[in-house]
């Protein structure tokens, strides 16, 4: 049994406007995985390429967790370095950091060796994995590593 209301207040979608109504969605709808879902694919190998580059060059000093070595080596994980410093860490990955680094309030004057072998892609890969793991989200894309590089190629 069908509702009176229903069948009174829902003629607009009766035939022709009820199949076009229904194709523009469908096609809006496509349009936005399509969408969403090459920049989720970018992301996920970013991300999963990150990881296994921070295991292999960054893993052995801030840990697998993030946590970092004690006073000797800062956190990633719960940094407020890391999301006041975008640029500098960029740099960092790749030309390292000499002298006094001051994470959440501690004292760090450990050197730390930059991997100058990394590539742009290998950086931004790195960043989206330490970025968006632990308590860190945030977006980003080559272009925007590329221009923290420029700023400090030495």
């Amino acid at each position: 049994m069908s509702n009176p209301w229903c069948r009174r207040h829902h003629f607009w979608m009766d035939g022709p406007l009820q199949i076009a109504a229904a194709l523009i969605l469908f096609s809006f709808a496509i349009g936005c995985s399509r969408s969403n879902s090459s920049e989720s694919v970018k992301f996920q190998q970013y991300y999963v390429e990150g990881e296994q580059l921070y295991i292999t060059h960054c893993s052995n000093c801030h840990q697998k967790s993030g946590k970092g070595l004690g006073l000797l080596y800062p956190p990633l994980d719960h940094s407020d370095y890391l999301e006041r410093n975008f640029d500098l860490v960029i740099c960092q990955m790749k030309y390292g950091q000499k002298g006094e680094m001051i994470v959440n309030g501690k004292s760090y004057n450990q050197p730390m060796p930059g991997v100058r072998s990394l590539t742009e892609l290998e950086i931004a890969e790195i960043a989206t994995y330490i970025y968006n793991t632990w308590e860190h989200k945030r977006d980003l894309e080559l272009p925007e590593v590329r221009k923290a590089l420029e700023k400090c190629a030495r």
